[in-house]
């Protein structure tokens, strides 16, 4: 599918993503923060839990609010609230520090519950026939941005500004750049209400083994990745390989290029062979977290990393297009909502239990996801085999 080809509001909101991409370094700046002032991983892993448990419901109500009304109005809240943690996070120094860490991760956590709505809003304005191209260029635009800018801002910060003074004043500034998000979300995207949200003619409600199919993959796919989230990278390549910061960007420059390259593969790939596409995916993250967990030196970190991104751009369009398949518009926002909320439980404690994985060996919480990436990739193999929807 071509640029020129797609609607103006599809446009627009990839554009967004791709303008935002760069502030996503927060979310390893924050550990990296913590970890230089004091902080073990484990600590980090507990915080983040800590914030967790406060959120499992709320995650459906959110989404069963905005049935109702704009689904812009969620995505402008999303960086609202993001900008106000980051400037949080800038604050945090002295004896309360931990508490407005908390407070500032507590309000980010928040504007992630209201995350399920990016999928509503790209379920209503991505032309339903073309999801897998579209999707294409939904990962191609925004890796471009985050190659470029997280290599120069990964060796400012690993080289250049490399003190916890410097990671405050880019929280602060990351958080003031949320004003220009927040303009562009309200000029240029259209708002999708509720009259934008019609089923298409011929929409099947699926047989409720279809969803306990997609209901186990979204568990062990939210098992495996939870227990080997950013910062359990980021320690370890900055404590156990002694490197710094841009190194890790290193990781995530290697990881756009792949991505990049994924979407043509995968615009080459024919639909009906998306459930192979997804095996293909699954298999290649697989031999991620597998290379991960021998403990491996930089360079082979660096491929491990390219393999499993590669794997995840394959298959997302497909696995993206695949779920959307079993859910009405009008329910666009409730049903993401409510499978966000279903990884959230299974998600709950991971953040701790990998913190005091890696605190007991860095490699530890790649070899425990990598048993789950195991029967996921094995499941979908079954699946495509049998011709099963």
């Amino acid at each position: 599918m071509r640029w020129r080809e797609i609607p103006r509001a599809a446009k627009a909101y990839m554009l967004y993503h791709t303008l935002i991409a760069p502030q996503l370094i927060v979310w390893y700046l924050l550990p990296l923060y913590m970890l230089r002032t004091g902080y073990s991983v484990l600590d980090v892993g507990a915080l983040f839990t800590a914030v967790n448990l406060a959120f499992i419901p709320l995650t459906y109500l959110i989404g069963r609010f905005f049935n109702q009304y704009p689904l812009k109005l969620g995505l402008i809240l999303i960086d609202v609230l993001d900008g106000v943690a980051y400037v949080l996070y800038s604050l945090a120094q002295g004896a309360l520090a931990s508490v407005v860490l908390f407070w500032g991760r507590l309000l980010e956590k928040l504007s992630g519950l209201l995350y399920p709505l990016y999928q509503a809003y790209e379920q209503i304005v991505y032309p339903e026939e073309h999801y897998e191209e579209i999707y294409a260029w939904h990962l191609r635009l925004p890796e471009i941005s985050q190659f470029a800018s997280f290599l120069v801002l990964g060796y400012l910060f690993g080289y250049v500004w490399n003190t916890p003074r410097h990671y405050r004043l880019a929280f602060l500034a990351f958080g003031l750049f949320s004003v220009v998000s927040v303009a562009y979300l309200w000029a240029f995207l259209p708002p999708v209400d509720k009259t934008e949200r019609v089923t298409p003619e011929g929409w099947r409600f699926p047989r409720a083994r279809e969803y306990g199919f997609l209901l186990l993959i979204e568990g062990l796919y939210t098992a495996a990745w939870s227990l080997a989230p950013d910062f359990v990278l980021l320690y370890y390549v900055v404590v156990h390989l002694k490197k710094t910061l841009f190194e890790v960007m290193v990781i995530e420059a290697g990881m756009s290029v792949v991505t990049i390259l994924a979407t043509y593969v995968s615009e080459r790939v024919p639909k009906a062979r998306g459930l192979y596409a997804i095996s293909a995916g699954l298999l290649l993250e697989t031999a991620n977290v597998g290379i991960m967990s021998l403990a491996p030196p930089f360079v082979w970190a660096l491929v491990a990393y390219a393999l499993g991104r590669f794997g995840d751009a394959l298959a997302f369009p497909f696995y993206r297009a695949w779920l959307f398949g079993f859910i009405p518009r009008e329910r666009a926002s409730e049903f993401h909502a409510a499978l966000s909320s279903y990884n959230r439980v299974i998600g709950l404690v991971a953040p701790l239990l990998a913190g005091g994985l890696a605190y007991l060996h860095p490699a530890l919480p790649y070899r425990a996801s990598l048993a789950f990436l195991l029967l996921m990739s094995g499941l979908f193999v079954w699946k495509a085999r049998r011709g099963m929807r």
